[in-house]
C-alpha cells in the first residue's frame, strides 16, 4: 500500500483541507492525534480522548489549530508516510532533489519491569518469590522528531493552538526565542489557557558539534479567527542534523525537567518495544496478515487504558456527506460493540485486552441500568451516562459540512438490539475466556427478565435513527440472540434459570414473530423493519453471523442476492461497497445522503463466506469483495466509517466496527479457503 505523493498536499491550497482519508494515527491509549501526509496535526484533543481540541483545523481550516512541519509552501516535494515496522510510530518523508528528511511522530509508552512483590501470609509458607510487571511512568508527551537523511532541506513549523474546540482564550509567551548550540533548558514556548496550560520543549539531536549548527528560532505569530498567537520558525538541516519538538503538559515539578536526546531516544525505543511486544502476542497467522495486524494496532490506538474502554472513533463531526449534516461524535464506547470487540480480542489472542473491557462493561450493565431495569446504549471512557449534546456554531465543519456537535443525542435512544450483543458478548466471553461470575450471572438474568417486558415495543435501531420508532428486523434478531444466548449460558454452565421456561417461550416466538413480519413475500427479503414495506437494510447480513438463520437458507440467500444489486435496480451495493439503507426511500429524520458503510461491506464478506461452505461459488464473491474493500483503506490501512461515491473515505476515523469487521471476515474468510484448498 503505498503512500499517495504530494500531488495530494496541493489539495489543501484549493479546498483548505486534506482529504480525510491522507491521515494517519498515532496516540498513547489516553489521547491520540491525527497527522496529515503534509506533516500537519489537525486533530488532537488533551490530555483524554474525549477532552476538549488543542487541534482542530480538521473540523475549521480557519480558527481551528494546528502544529505543522513542513518544507517551505513554494516548495515541490514527494511525500511518503508509513508506520515503522510493528508499530504504532508514524515516519513521513518529504523527498525533493536537493534533500530528503524523516519526520518521526508518535506518543511515548513505557516499558515494564518486573519487581519481586512482598511476601504475604499467602506465600511466607513457600520459598517461592512472585513478581509483578510494574508499568514505568507514562510520559504524557507529544513528540516530533526531524532528521536530514539526504543533501539539505529547509522546514516550516508552526505551531497555533485552539483551546476548548477554539473557544478558549491563550497566552503565548517565548521562553527561549532562539535555542543557541549547547543550551541546557529545553523549554521554549507556552501556551497557557484556563484550563490547560502547555509547553514546547526543543533539543537539537544532532548537528550541535558542527560548525554550521541548525538554528531554532521561534517567534510570534497573530492568524484572523483565531483566540490567541501561535509560534513560527523557519529551519535548516543538513544531512546527519536532527532536532525534537515535545509539546506537553506546563506543571512546575517534570519528573523530566529538560529533554534530552538520550530521553527521547529511550522514549522511542521503549515504545517501538511496546508496540512490537504487543501485536508478537496476535495468533493470527493467516492470509492478510499485515491488514489485521494494522487493525488491530489500531484497535488498541482507540483503547483507554484507564478503564479498559474502547472508543467508536478518536474524532467527532467528520462527515458522512461533503456539505451534509451527518456529523456526530464517535468519542464514546458503545453497548453494540461488545460483542464483536470481544470475540476479536480472545480469538485474536488478546486475553488482557479482553478482560480489561469485559470488566468495564461488566460494572456497567451491572449498576448503570434504569430502575425498570433499562440499559442505556453508551457510556463515556469513564463509564458515565450524562452525555449532552452539543453544536459548536463557531465551527465551519470539515469543507464547510455544519453543524459541529460534541456529545451524542443518541445516548437516549431506545435501541433493544444492545441485548443481544451484549448477551452476546458475556456468552463469547465464558466460552473463549474465563467464565461468568456468579454476580454476572445474576445481572444477565434480571436483564433477560426486563426484556421480557420490552421485547414487542418499537425502536430506533442500530442506525440510531431520529425519526419515528419502528419494529426494526435488526433490533428483532438481537432480541432473539439475547434470549439464544442467555439460555445456552445457563445450559452450558448449569446455572439456576427460574424464568428458562419463560425465555425460550419468547426466544421461539420472537423467531415467529421475524419471519412471518420481517419477511416480504412481494421481494422475496427480509426488510428493513415491520413497518417499512419493501424497504432493504444490510444489517440483516449479520443474521447468519450470530447464528439467526442457516447461511445457506433460501430466504437469507435471496436477501443477500437482493442486496447485492445495484441500488437503481433495489439493491444496495455499489462498486462492490454497501450501503446501509436507501436514505432517498427511508425517512430517518437526519436528511442527506451517505455513503457507503465499510462495517456492513465487511458483513457482506463474511455473510457470502459462510453461505460458501455450502456453495463454492458465493467463497469466490466473498474473497473478490474483500480484496475490493482492501484497496478503499487510506494508504496506512485505515478505514473511517463510510466511502463516498467518488471512492474517498467519510465520517470519522478510524473507526473501531470497521476495523472489527475487517479482522471477522478475514479470520473466518481465510479459515474458509483454507479449508477449500
Amino acid at each position: 500500500m503505498g503512500a499517495p505523493a504530494a500531488i495530494q498536499t496541493s489539495r489543501r491550497n484549493v479546498t483548505g483541507y486534506l482529504p480525510i482519508e491522507n491521515y494517519g494515527l498515532i496516540g498513547n491509549m489516553h489521547t491520540c492525534a491525527l497527522v496529515g501526509i503534509d506533516g500537519s496535526i489537525d486533530f488532537m484533543c488533551w490530555p483524554d480522548f474525549d477532552s476538549p481540541s488543542i487541534f482542530c483545523r480538521l473540523l475549521d481550516k480557519d480558527k481551528g489549530g494546528y502544529f505543522s512541519i513542513c518544507p517551505p509552501a513554494e516548495k515541490s516535494y514527494t511525500t511518503k508516510q508509513q508506520y515503522l515496522p510493528s508499530s504504532n510510530i508514524l515516519q513521513t518523508r518529504y523527498i525533493h532533489e536537493e534533500g530528503v528528511v524523516d519526520l518521526v511522530d508518535f506518543f511515548p509508552r513505557p516499558k515494564s519491569t518486573h519487581v519481586v512483590t512482598k511476601a504475604t501470609k499467602a506465600t511466607k509458607q513457600s520459598s517461592f518469590r512472585e513478581a509483578v510487571a510494574v508499568q514505568d511512568e507514562l510520559k504524557k508527551w507529544l513528540v516530533r522528531r526531524v532528521e536530514c537523511i539526504r543533501g539539505e532541506v529547509d522546514l516550516d513549523v508552526e505551531i497555533f493552538p485552539a483551546f476548548d474546540y477554539a473557544r478558549g482564550k491563550h497566552k503565548t509567551d517565548l521562553v527561549l526565542s532562539d535555542h543557541p548550540p549547547g543550551c541546557l533548558e529545553s523549554k521554549t514556548v507556552t501556551f497557557s489557557s484556563e484550563g490547560v496550560k502547555l509547553q514546547l520543549d526543543v533539543t537539537i539531536d544532532h548537528g550541535e558539534e558542527d560548525a554550521i549548527c541548525p538554528t531554532v528560532s521561534f517567534k510570534k505569530k497573530k492568524k484572523p479567527g483565531m483566540l490567541g498567537e501561535g509560534v513560527v520558525c523557519h529551519i535548516s538541516l543538513q544531512e546527519g542534523q536532527a532536532i525534537s519538538f515535545v509539546l506537553r503538559d506546563d506543571i512546575p515539578n517534570h519528573i523530566t525537567r529538560d529533554v534530552t536526546t538520550e530521553v527521547l531516544d529511550r522514549q522511542q525505543h521503549d515504545t517501538q518495544s511496546y508496540w512490537f511486544n504487543w501485536i508478537s502476542r496476535s495468533k493470527y497467522k493467516g492470509r492478510w496478515r499485515e491488514v489485521v495486524s494494522r487493525s488491530l494496532l489500531l484497535l488498541k490506538l482507540l483503547t483507554f487504558e484507564p478503564t479498559g474502554a474502547i472508543i467508536a472513533a478518536p474524532t467527532f463531526s467528520i462527515p458522512e456527506e461533503i456539505g451534509g449534516e451527518r456529523n456526530w461524535d464517535y468519542r464514546f464506547c458503545w453497548v453494540r460493540d461488545s460483542s464483536f470487540t470481544i470475540y476479536i480480542l480472545l480469538r485474536m489472542g488478546f486475553t488482557e485486552e479482553a478482560d480489561a473491557y469485559m470488566n468495564f462493561i461488566s460494572e456497567r450493565f451491572r449498576k448503570s441500568r434504569s430502575p425498570e431495569g433499562a440499559l442505556p446504549i453508551m457510556f463515556t471512557i469513564r463509564g458515565e451516562t450524562e452525555i449532552p449534546e452539543i453544536e459548536l456554531n463557531h465551527l465551519s465543519g470539515y469543507r464547510g459540512s455544519a453543524p459541529v456537535r460534541i456529545g451524542n443525542g443518541a445516548a437516549y435512544h431506545l435501541q433493544f438490539d444492545i441485548y443481544g450483543e451484549l448477551l452476546d458478548g458475556i456468552y463469547l466471553y465464558n466460552k473463549y475466556g474465563k467464565p461468568v461470575t456468579w454476580e454476572q450471572w445474576v445481572a444477565v438474568r434480571e436483564i433477560l427478565d426486563y426484556v421480557l417486558t420490552i421485547w414487542k415495543e418499537p425502536d430506533m435501531s442500530i442506525w440510531e435513527v431520529r425519526s419515528r420508532k419502528q419494529n426494526y428486523t435488526y433490533s428483532k434478531v438481537m432480541l432473539w440472540v439475547a434470549f439464544d444466548r442467555g439460555l445456552r449460558l445457563a445450559e452450558k454452565r448449569c446455572l439456576p434459570c427460574p424464568n428458562r421456561a419463560k425465555w425460550l417461550e419468547t426466544r421461539d416466538e420472537i423467531y415467529e414473530d421475524i419471519m412471518t413480519k420481517g419477511y416480504s413475500h412481494n421481494i422475496r427479503s427480509f426488510v428493513q423493519s415491520y413497518e417499512s414495506g419493501d424497504l432493504l437494510d444490510s444489517s440483516i447480513l449479520i443474521a447468519p453471523l450470530v447464528f439467526f438463520i442457516s447461511p445457506n437458507d433460501p430466504r437469507f440467500l435471496r436477501t443477500m442476492d437482493r442486496i447485492l444489486m445495484s441500488p437503481e435496480k433495489g439493491g444496495l451495493t455499489s462498486t462492490g461497497l454497501v450501503y446501509r439503507y436507501n436514505t432517498e426511500q427511508s425517512e430517518d429524520g437526519v436528511g442527506g445522503r451517505e455513503g457507503a458503510f465499510s462495517m456492513c461491506t465487511f458483513w457482506l464478506v463474511e455473510a457470502l463466506t459462510r453461505a460458501g461452505v455450502y456453495d463454492s461459488k458465493y467463497l469466490v464473491r466473498a474473497v473478490n469483495i474483500f480484496e475490493n474493500m482492501l484497496s478503499f483503506s487510506n494508504h496506512l490501512g485505515m478505514f473511517s466509517e463510510e466511502i463516498s461515491r467518488s471512492g474517498e473515505q467519510l465520517g470519522n476515523t478510524p473507526q473501531a466496527f470497521s476495523h472489527l469487521a475487517l479482522i471477522s471476515a478475514a479470520f473466518n474468510l481465510d479459515r474458509a479457503t483454507d479449508f477449500k484448498r
